[in-house]
């Protein structure tokens, strides 16, 4: 499988996980920053949260690990939260932004 094979398949997976505060899903809503993927298929995401303080944060981390990391030829996933940028509603892609009725 290509590494390009796994990004799209990392960003399917993405689409499927959901922020629990608010009905988009975390790629749409803008919290990803960047996916990398290194010759050996280890999967590193760079995202942020909608707050620091979040408290479904937890949860929210492991699913997005063990859902990206059951993706076939994904050896390992790290998964760095940055809060630099700061996220906001000017993230969030078209999709999202219809999802929520702001466009």
């Amino acid at each position: 499988m290509t590494i390009q094979s796994i990004e799209s398949k990392v960003v399917e997976t993405l689409k499927t996980i959901f922020d629990p505060e608010i009905p988009v899903n975390i790629y749409e809503l803008g919290l990803i920053y960047e996916i990398s993927i290194d010759d050996n298929n280890k999967v590193e995401i760079k995202m942020t949260l909608t707050s620091p303080n979040c408290p479904m944060v937890d949860d929210l981390l492991s699913e997005i690990n063990d859902k990206v990391k059951a993706i076939e030829g994904v050896s390992d996933v790290i998964l760095n939260i940055v809060f630099d940028p700061p996220w906001d509603k000017n993230m969030m892609s078209d999709a999202a932004l219809l999802d929520l009725g702001l466009i």
